[in-house]
């Protein structure tokens, strides 16, 4: 391996750590607080999120179990991956990386923290109702 390469973080080790990053903010948690949860610095934590240093499986096994979402979550749609519905995980179809990608934008992330503090079931279905009728395409 050259020089160069070693420098260079693994595409699958920059998805996994932006799959991290993702799931961290979805849930509202700082970098502080996550590597707290670990036992590590929070510069560690900005390290696997960049890709920088790789994630070991155990350590990505005590992510996954602190953020609440299984081991695969970090390796859907990584780059090399084929689109086949076997290797999906959690995505269904498109569509899907779309909502991910809203969720992780600082509108998605506020709507969504805001959303899941609201605790009547029924509100929150009217309030999807509203949305699905200010949209132009209400497709489901």
């Amino acid at each position: 391996m050259t020089e160069e390469n070693k420098k260079k973080p693994n595409p699958i080790d920059i998805h996994v750590g932006s799959r991290i990053r993702l799931r961290r903010n979805m849930l509202g948690m700082s970098q502080e607080k996550l590597g707290e949860n670990l036992g590590i610095t929070f510069q560690q934590i900005q390290k696997y999120e960049k890709g920088t240093n790789r994630v070991g499986a155990s350590r990505l096994q005590a992510i996954a179990s602190i953020l609440s979402v299984p081991v695969a979550f970090f390796f859907e749609d990584a780059p090399g991956q084929e689109a086949g519905a076997g290797n999906r995980g959690f995505a269904e179809d498109a569509s899907m990386a779309f909502a991910i990608e809203f969720c992780g934008s600082p509108e998605g992330l506020q709507l969504n923290r805001a959303f899941v503090k609201i605790p009547d079931v029924k509100v929150r279905r009217r309030i999807i109702d509203l949305v699905k009728s200010l949209s132009p395409d209400e497709a489901e």
